[in-house]
């Protein structure tokens, strides 16, 4: 079992940029597929990047691509998601997930593991 707790997000003007990190616990965080997710007020939880357990292999969505990188030191137990040229709608809450997978996991159903969420507002 693994418990994650997400840092840095708050809030930054448009074209900004912000660092989100996300802490784990345990001792095989690098067995583990890591995912980023975001939720805005009324609307679905949505995928945003996700990182194999090597960190060799990632993905993103269409919506955040050329602009967020997701990174992972699995020294420290930590995945990263850099966040440049933020726009006003990457508003949300954004949550860090885990699953013990070989994959890249690109769809909240395929994890067990999250964490309470940081938020990140952009304001305009």
């Amino acid at each position: 079992q693994v418990q994650l707790v997400e840092s840095g997000g708050g809030l930054v003007q448009a074209g900004g940029s912000l660092r989100l990190s996300c802490a784990a616990s345990g001792r095989t965080f690098s067995r583990y597929a890591m995912g980023w997710f975001r939720q805005a007020p009324g609307k679905e939880r949505e995928f945003v990047a996700a990182i194999s357990w090597s960190g060799g292999r990632t993905d993103y969505a269409d919506s955040v691509k050329g602009r967020l990188t997701i990174s992972r030191d699995n020294a420290k137990n930590t995945v990263y998601l850099q966040m440049n040229s933020l726009k006003s709608e990457d508003t949300a809450v954004y949550y860090c997930a885990a699953q013990l997978s070989a994959a890249v996991l690109t769809s909240s159903y395929q994890y067990n593991y999250w964490g309470q969420g940081t938020q990140v507002t952009v304001s305009s």
